[in-house]
């Protein structure tokens, strides 16, 4: 079994807000164990759902049996499946009774494999992550993160992708991103379309 470098985070580094997990977790690394082989990935993009006050999450609806992950403790895995084709990997923030949770939108192949994360339905297809894992510890074997160190990526931060249904949380800026990754999904921010043209023209 091959293992990562750098550290494991555990219960504390979750237990947090959302919108500061959701930060947090750019540049950290996503270990996915499977068939006795290691799948691990740079997280460059989140979104941050902050409570049963944010139009936006599933939170909003109540406590069902769908969203009970989410009023959990921080440090599991919630899995959901939406428009019929994907699962989509979210990582519970905050303690037991807050729901909060941090979408993963993105990430970076570092395993040597070439493949497309851009965008959370293929990082949880690409990741071999499905509703079996819904539920399930971030401090197992099956699933975690690790810090590998390194420096701290530049980090953007715009409006959530596909909730105009929110109102006034429709505009919150708790998407975050990698500025310079090249594998944070569609759209764009408009500064990292410019930053983008700029390097294609020189």
């Amino acid at each position: 079994m091959q293992y990562s470098p750098g550290i494991k985070l555990e219960h504390e580094f979750f237990q947090r807000p959302a919108i500061e997990l959701a930060r947090e977790l750019i540049g950290k690394i996503l270990v996915r164990r499977r068939r006795g082989k290691e799948y691990r990935a740079r997280i460059v993009e989140t979104e941050a759902y902050v409570g049963t006050h944010d139009l936006a999450s599933h939170a909003a609806r109540g406590r069902t049996r769908r969203t009970e992950v989410m009023f959990g403790p921080g440090g599991h895995a919630y899995v959901y499946f939406i428009y019929g084709v994907h699962d989509m990997f979210n990582i519970v923030a905050s303690v037991s009774g807050d729901a909060q949770a941090v979408l993963v939108r993105a990430g970076e192949a570092v395993d040597g494999r070439k493949v497309d994360l851009s965008g959370p339905g293929k990082l949880a297809q690409r990741m071999f992550i499905s509703r079996d894992l819904n539920g399930v510890s971030l401090m197992g074997e099956e699933i975690f993160l690790v810090d590998a160190g390194g420096a701290r990526p530049r980090i953007l931060a715009g409006p959530r992708v596909g909730v105009d249904y929110a109102q006034e949380w429709k505009d919150q800026p708790l998407r975050f991103m990698d500025r310079d990754s090249r594998a944070v999904s569609k759209p764009w921010p408009a500064r990292m379309k410019a930053a983008r043209k700029k390097r294609a023209a020189s």
